[in-house]
């Protein structure tokens, strides 16, 4: 007899995300709501959420959010911490203990800045100097694992249904202008804290439904830019190839798009010449960034999101408008329930980016 997560379900994980472009606070009540009623998809083996804008008293600072194993580790963590960063504010992150969630790791948060000194005896630029930070933290320091690390935005997530991990968290205490979260139904990697979703680095997250073919080839070109796999996941990389696309090598997330779903050549060679010479660059420029296989996903980033499935639309997704606030979800269902009477609803075509910015960006690239 096959026992839960034995059973290969192709369209199984729920991805979901609310974004007002107003800027305007919001409840993670409603992003726990639509997540919730995508239930069937996910099989308790991981869920998580990811919050921008939820922490205006410390917006200037990166709010790294740390799973330890042990004491011992996080003592370790925090003596490298100290003497890399200025550490204005740390605490346990609020976590009401409920059944559904077991074996937690001790999970904490600290709101950081680099030292002026290490900064730039470092010789990077800070973000660049943060990530190395996380990076050595999370492959050197047995038992440390860094999970979020933006600003004003933060990660939460944890082996279990997603609208139990939000109880857990105490996701409802919480008010942002933008939440992205998923249901996992992991089909060749662990249940593992570390491994639920979203994935983070820097502002950057990702929720992903789907299974990447290419995932070797992209791991080993993305590590050959400092970058560190180690999280049993193929989700892992798109977030890093995202990073190293935008922050990198500075293309716009339509490009972006237009590299890890790139269109197929024969669709390519029927474009306009500036448009087809800009593809055929693309491709050829990052062809070991393109990703195969079926996928959705929702990236969020520091002003605004990006909705994108895959060039052959192999997974579900579905956007929805009202006023301001700009839905996107696995199922139109998880949409209807926090907004009934919705102004417009579409679905994406195959590697067809939706991107969505802040009408009023407080400063910052996107």
């Amino acid at each position: 007899m096959q026992r839960e997560g034995q059973v290969r379900i192709p369209s199984g994980c729920a991805i979901s995300g609310i974004i007002d472009k107003s800027g305007k606070r919001i409840s993670g009540e409603a992003i726990i709501k639509s997540i919730s009623v995508m239930h069937d998809r996910s099989n308790g083996l991981g869920g998580g959420f990811a919050a921008y804008g939820i922490y205006p008293e410390y917006k200037d600072y990166y709010a790294l959010h740390i799973f330890y194993d042990s004491v011992t580790a996080k003592r370790e963590c925090e003596e490298y911490l100290e003497g890399r960063f200025d550490i204005i504010n740390l605490s346990k992150i609020p976590v009401r203990k409920i059944r559904e969630i077991t074996d937690e790791p001790l999970i904490w948060r600290y709101f950081v800045t680099p030292l002026p000194t290490r900064l730039a005896d470092s010789q990077l630029d800070e973000r660049e100097f943060v990530a190395r930070r996380v990076f050595r933290i999370n492959t050197l320091i047995d038992g440390a694992y860094v999970f979020s690390c933006g600003k004003d935005m933060g990660v939460f997530k944890a082996v279990g249904f997603p609208e139990d991990v939000a109880r857990f968290y105490k996701l409802e205490d919480y008010e942002g202008w933008c939440f992205t979260a998923h249901g996992r139904y992991p089909t060749n990697t662990p249940g593992w804290w570390g491994g639920a979703h979203p994935f983070a680095l820097l502002d950057y997250s990702v929720v992903h439904n789907g299974e990447i073919s290419s995932y070797d080839a992209n791991r080993r070109a993305i590590e050959m830019y400092g970058y560190k796999c180690t999280l049993r996941t193929d989700t892992e990389v798109i977030t890093y190839i995202i990073d190293y696309l935008r922050r990198k090598k500075g293309l716009s997330y339509e490009e972006i798009a237009s590299v890890i779903a790139a269109p197929f050549w024969k669709t390519i060679e029927r474009m306009p010449p500036q448009e087809r010479e800009t593809h055929e660059y693309l491709r050829v420029m990052f062809a070991a960034q393109l990703i195969t296989g079926p996928f959705s996903i929702i990236v969020g980033f520091e002003n605004g999101v990006m909705a994108l499935n895959d060039r052959l639309k192999l997974r579900s997704m579905v956007i929805g408008e009202k006023g301001d606030k700009v839905y996107i979800a696995s199922e139109e269902a998880a949409i209807r329930i926090i907004e009934p009477s919705l102004e417009k609803v579409w679905a994406p075509k195959g590697g067809q980016p939706v991107v969505v910015y802040l009408n009023n960006p407080k400063g910052g690239k996107a």
